[in-house]
């Protein structure tokens, strides 16, 4: 693709540069991360999404995104828990890839990354799964699903804490496991830094680990395994 094609995909607004050149390099258009931007902005980009596409997922949305959001797409699906708005194409496609991306959570605290994450993954055009709550302290939970992680595509686990549970999941299964440290803990947790440090040595073989509670690219990186 020459120079004017692609100037020719990137909208200049006064505060943006909308790259609709994505769907072409990575196979899904660009997704609005609202941390540091006003609600209007967020507004303003999104429309201008929708004009291309008919659709637009937006991440880290505080209370005033999700309303302007939702005063100007009422169509759009608000998880106030994962801070995601989705709208969604219509009709929205049926999932693609070759299984189901599954999103483990150790405890209920780490849903907010993981709701981010499952909303991710199924705008990218993954079927989505979950299994909430089968942390390491009732380790018996997680040893009774064995049937729902081995028949997974791709896992997600979501952890805080000393970060185990991916290595517990990453010795039961063959398919990739991607573990995302939660900033969830007592104590001396640094802020998640103690799961990152976990999850990093893992001993479990397969154990990919993205940053602290960044659900959004465990997502897209499980999404890429998934289709590929």
């Amino acid at each position: 693709m020459n120079p004017e094609d692609v100037n020719g995909l990137i909208e200049r607004l006064a505060f943006a540069s909308i790259d609709h050149l994505r769907p072409h390099t990575q196979g899904h258009q660009e997704v609005i991360l609202c941390q540091g931007k006003t609600p209007e902005q967020v507004v303003a980009i999104a429309e201008r999404l929708v004009e291309k596409s008919g659709s637009f997922l937006v991440t880290r949305a505080e209370p005033a995104h999700r309303h302007s959001l939702a005063a100007r797409f009422p169509e759009a699906e608000s998880n106030e828990l994962g801070r995601v708005v989705y709208l969604a194409p219509h009709p929205e496609p049926a999932p693609t890839g070759r299984g189901a991306v599954l999103i483990v959570t150790a405890g209920t605290a780490d849903l907010p990354v993981a709701e981010e994450a499952a909303m991710t993954a199924r705008a990218f055009g993954n079927r989505v799964e979950r299994l909430t709550d089968v942390g390491v302290a009732g380790i018996h939970r997680i040893l009774t699903q064995t049937d729902a992680l081995r028949s997974a595509a791709v896992i997600i686990v979501v952890a805080g804490m000393e970060g185990a549970l991916p290595s517990v999941v990453g010795g039961l299964v063959k398919c990739p496991v991607i573990a995302v440290p939660t900033s969830v803990g007592y104590g001396a947790s640094f802020g998640g830094i103690a799961a990152l440090l976990g999850m990093l040595n893992s001993c479990a073989s397969g154990v990919t680990v993205v940053n602290i509670d960044n659900g959004f690219g465990a997502a897209a990186a499980a999404s890429r395994i998934n289709h590929t």
